[in-house]
Parts: C-alpha cells; sequence; structure tokens
C-alpha cells in the first residue's frame, strides 16, 4: 500500500529548497540563461516565427522521432540535452525554475491548471508549460496564466531559432522537433521572465519525454492512467504506468490519484527503484472542511480528482520552498481555474456548445456524463424542440469505434465528422497548420468514423454498456420501464437511425449545424449544399428547434478549431 499523503499537504522536509519563493537560486542574468547579451532578435512578425516553427514539423514530426529512438532511451535524452546546450542553456540552469512536473493520461493538463492558478494566488510569478494549443500555438507557453504576447513569442523565437541554426551539425539532427524546439523555449522564456515556478506537462508518457530532462523538480504528479498513444507508451496499462513513471526523481516527492491495482503497483515499483518518495492523493472530500465544499472552475466529477491532485501538489511545493501553507476551503484558485476547450459551454443563442477534447474511452465516458448533466441543467424550451447534434473527430491509433460506441446513448438527432482543419484550405493561419496530417487521409478517417456510427446504430440501437445506474425519472435519458437491463429510451420519440454527415472542414460543418442561428458563424451557402437529403432535411429541423445543443469531442485539435470560429477573440 502507498501511504496516503496528508490532507495539508505535510511531508517530511528533507533540508532542500529552503529559499523564499522570489530567491532565485543565483538569479538569471542574460548570460546565466543562455541568452547573450549582445544577441539581438532579427525582425520577424509572429507569422513568420510560425510558419518557420511548423516547418519542424516536416523535418521530422515528434512522435516518429519517438517511435524511431525508442530502442535507446539515453539516446533520446542525450539529443535534448545536445538541442538545450546548443541553444545556450545547460540541464543544470533548470533547475532554478523550481519546477512541477506532471504527467498522466487523463486530467493531467487540468490538473496542471488548477495548480498553476492556485499557486499564482499566492502572489507567485507563474510559468505553465502545455500541450497541444487549440487556437494558438503561444497558448503553450504562459506566464500568470495568460499566453506570452506575440512579441514576446517572436522575440524568443528567433532567438533560440537563430542559435541553433548557428550551431548545426551535419553529422547530426540539425534541428529540433516541433514539440522538443517548444519545450527548450519554454525554458528559455521562464528563465528571463525570471518566473517563481514552472508547471510543466508531459508531452507523451514520461521517461522518455523531451520535458524529463529536468533532472530536479519540487514536486511531480501523476493524474488518472488510461489508454492512448499505445504505438508509442505500449499497449497495456502496466506498460504505460511505467512510462509515466519515469519522471520519478530520487529525494523528490510525488503523487498520484487513485489507479488501477496493477498500474498503481508498477508505479510504486517505479518509486522504489528511483528512490522516490510515492503517495496516494487523497480524494478532495478530505480537503473539504467544516462541510464548504471546494467549488471548481472546471466542470465534471471527474475533475475532482485532478483538483485534489493539484492541491497536494501546490501544498508540497509551497512547503519545500520554505513558504506558510494556509489550507482553506474556500480556495480561490480551484473556483477562478480556467482550461479551455474542456467541459466548457458556449451558450450562442439557440444553439448551446458543449466542447471537451475528450480522446480516450475513459475520458469520453466522463465528457459524456458531463454533458448529459449540463444538458439537464439548461432551460428547456416550451414546446420540447430539441435537437442534439454530435460534431467528432478523432486522430492517431485511437479506437474509434469504442469512442463512437460510448456515445449512442446520447441519441443524438444528426451526427457529423469533419475533419480538424477550420476550413478546406488553412495556410492563412499558420497556427492551425498540421503538416503531418493530409485532407484526403483525414477525410478518409472521416468517412470511415461515418460507417462505424451507422453500423453501430444498426447493430446496438441505444444500449448504454457502461452507465452505473439508471438515470432518475425526468432526467435527459429515461430507463426503460419494462426492462431490467441498462437499455435506455428517450423521453420522446427520437430517430434511432440518426443521419451521419462528413463536411470536409470545420466552418462547413459547423455552419450547417447552427443554420444562421449563431451570430459568430454565417449561414451555410445556398449553392453546394451537402448532397446527401438528410442535410436538407435536417437544415429545416435545425431551423425550426428551439433549442439545439451540440457536443464537439473526441480530438483537442478538433475543439480548437471549433473554438476558433466560435470565439474569434480567442485569434487576436
Amino acid at each position: 500500500m502507498l501511504p496516503a499523503a496528508g490532507t495539508t499537504g505535510e511531508i517530511e522536509h528533507d533540508g532542500t529548497g529552503q529559499a523564499g519563493p522570489r530567491d532565485h537560486g543565483g538569479g538569471h542574468s542574460p548570460e546565466a540563461a543562455g541568452v547573450g547579451a549582445t544577441l539581438t532578435t532579427p525582425l520577424g512578425s509572429y507569422q513568420d516565427a510560425i510558419r518557420t516553427l511548423n516547418t519542424l514539423q516536416t523535418n521530422a514530426s515528434y512522435l516518429e522521432q519517438v517511435k524511431r529512438e525508442r530502442g535507446d532511451p539515453q539516446a533520446q535524452l542525450e539529443a535534448m540535452w545536445g538541442f538545450l546546450e546548443r541553444s545556450g542553456l545547460k540541464v543544470e540552469d533548470l533547475d532554478r525554475l523550481n519546477i512541477i512536473h506532471v504527467t498522466g493520461t487523463k486530467g493531467k493538463g487540468s490538473a496542471c491548471a488548477f495548480t498553476e492558478c492556485i499557486l499564482r494566488c499566492y502572489g507567485l510569478k507563474t510559468g505553465f508549460y502545455s500541450s497541444p494549443h487549440l487556437v494558438q500555438v503561444r497558448e503553450r507557453i504562459r506566464i500568470n496564466g495568460q499566453p506570452i504576447s506575440k512579441e514576446l513569442f517572436s522575440k524568443y523565437f528567433w532567438l533560440v531559432y537563430n542559435r541553433l541554426e548557428k550551431t548545426k551539425d551535419p553529422a547530426r539532427t540539425s534541428m529540433p522537433a516541433y514539440f522538443r524546439f517548444l519545450t527548450i523555449m519554454a525554458f528559455h522564456v521562464f528563465l528571463q521572465e525570471k518566473v517563481d515556478l514552472a508547471v510543466v506537462e508531459v508531452g507523451i508518457g514520461g521517461a522518455y519525454d523531451c520535458t524529463n530532462i529536468i533532472r530536479a523538480p519540487v514536486v511531480c504528479g501523476v493524474s488518472s492512467l488510461g489508454i492512448d498513444h499505445t504505438s508509442i507508451l505500449g499497449d497495456t496499462m502496466e506498460k504505460i504506468a511505467w512510462q509515466k513513471g519515469g519522471i520519478f526523481k530520487p529525494g523528490v516527492p510525488a503523487f498520484t490519484v487513485a489507479q488501477p491495482e496493477r498500474p498503481l503497483e508498477v508505479l510504486r515499483d517505479r518509486a522504489r527503484e528511483r528512490e522516490c518518495p510515492l503517495y496516494l492523493c487523497p480524494e478532495l472530500d478530505a480537503f473539504e472542511r467544516d462541510g464548504r465544499a471546494l467549488e471548481l472552475g472546471l466542470a465534471g466529477a471527474h475533475q475532482r480528482s485532478n483538483a485534489a491532485l493539484a492541491l497536494q501538489l501546490t501544498w508540497t511545493w509551497l512547503q519545500r520552498r520554505g513558504c506558510r501553507v494556509v489550507p482553506c476551503a474556500p480556495c480561490p484558485g480551484l473556483r477562478d481555474t480556467e482550461w479551455l476547450g474542456r467541459t466548457q459551454v458556449l451558450p450562442h443563442g439557440a444553439v448551446t456548445w458543449y466542447l471537451d477534447g475528450a480522446h480516450t474511452t475513459s475520458s469520453i465516458q466522463a465528457c459524456v456524463r458531463w454533458f448529459r448533466q449540463a444538458a439537464l441543467n439548461r432551460d428547456k424550451p416550451h414546446d420540447g424542440s430539441e435537437v442534439r447534434v454530435l460534431l467528432f473527430n478523432a486522430t492517431g491509433d485511437r479506437d474509434t469505434a469504442a469512442l463512437l460506441k460510448l456515445l449512442l446513448p446520447c441519441h443524438f438527432d444528426y451526427a457529423v465528422f469533419c475533419p480538424n482543419f477550420t476550413e478546406v484550405s488553412v495556410a492563412s493561419n499558420a497556427d492551425q497548420q498540421n503538416f503531418n496530417v493530409t485532407l484526403d487521409n483525414a477525410l478518409t478517417r472521416c468517412l470511415e468514423n461515418q460507417q462505424t456510427w451507422t453500423r453501430l446504430l444498426e447493430e446496438k440501437g441505444g444500449q448504454d454498456p457502461w452507465l452505473p445506474a439508471p438515470l432518475r425519472a425526468g432526467g435527459l435519458l429515461q430507463p426503460a420501464p419494462t426492462r431490467g437491463t441498462l437499455l435506455l429510451v428517450p423521453p420522446a420519440p427520437r430517430p434511432l437511425n440518426s443521419p451521419a454527415l462528413v463536411f470536409p472542414c470545420l466552418a462547413q460543418a459547423l455552419r450547417w449545424v447552427a443554420q444562421g442561428r449563431d451570430p459568430q458563424l454565417a449561414a451555410p451557402a445556398a449553392t453546394g449544399a451537402h448532397p446527401l437529403p438528410a442535410a436538407s432535411s435536417g437544415a429545416v429541423l435545425l431551423q425550426e428547434a428551439a433549442a439545439i445543443h451540440v457536443l464537439v469531442t473526441g480530438s483537442l485539435h478538433l475543439v480548437g478549431g471549433a473554438l476558433r470560429l466560435l470565439d474569434p477573440t480567442l485569434s487576436q
């Protein structure tokens, strides 16, 4: 058994990290941060920087690099050390960032967002490195919760890029891939901008992830584990747990939320071999005193474990940095946390958009539970004419059929599939470009998803394979009174053979769903209408419905593209 972490975050102090939160261990001179005082930033726009950054996708995509180097993990880390040193930093420079390093399959980004916001509420200057971005790439590098400005992004991009260009070695890979470059750039930003701490989210896995050049974090965290990125991390929970435990460091406390027994055993073994004290994080209930519930800024019951992990990480960080910890409920940081594209609701007139970047079986289950509850809480139209639409896409090696099967019980009137591209041509928006996926390949995947959805509807017709108990009467879905199984039927007649449509891009898909009723979206073009008759009949239904509920899920990239179109301010 793992020791349960104390609810006040207390741990045995090891005598390190006694300096106060603004003691950076020797300061951050330009030379110390690897940015020579005489080095000037060349003229170049933000878009120039993004387009140049995108060339690193085609030179060698990050995932392909990881696959090629997987057999020699030491070579991976040595390559990253080499890139870091060529950029002007040494690994020991990262020790001054007072890092909180977080991995996991589900919820690691949300746990990081909670953690950053809590520590910011303590008056600390925070850095936060995360992936992927939703709308603009600079979202990945944040200071005090905000993406760095376009000017700062351009400044540090060219600074790092030019330094790497000047130190090319023809015998080796001359430039790091996209994600590795941004990781190095983030370290430069945080050191030069003198943050008090940096919350660093692992990209993929842990042991061989390029963020794992961090050698002395203050504390580490592991969010919920699940099956994802199997071609890189392995096809079992145990293999994935082994990868995640690779971020453990000797003498550095680590915390994990509750995990299935066998993966938890793997984490414990990894902690033992790496001489890392590992603690099991208590449930959020343990932090709620005097009957006062902690209010979370992120919706969904699954966010409670992420919030509990964040509280443990922040309190441990504060104690190890010599700060006084005052546990309290309510916690402003938890309440004020925002994390776009995760259990997010955008009411736009008659159309309500529900956006969640869930892309694993367990996260889709959590998404469906959240969507049902969120839709229940919306005001019902007097005439009861609601239309439910699913907008879905999935990428990578994920089992799309398994994900779609979990969405069946929502009884969508229409399922819409489209690639993650906002427009058929994304050349005008460099932030959204992805050279590793072609439109033809993406559309082929969408057509396969359409066929899978139709087949699942014919085979299953509304079974709910995972819901733990029937919903109460009056809910969004009601249990069939004549059956003892978990078959669900809608409260009013709804088509079980919901039409499934494919569109070539997000803009066309969103316009068809909204039918001119969302002020942020133009009405669908009269010419070039969708060839399927269901699109025409559906358009009439959508135009006449009193309320339209749209769930956008399956991919964070899909959610990001939708956000860009639904909230233009995010692109400014």
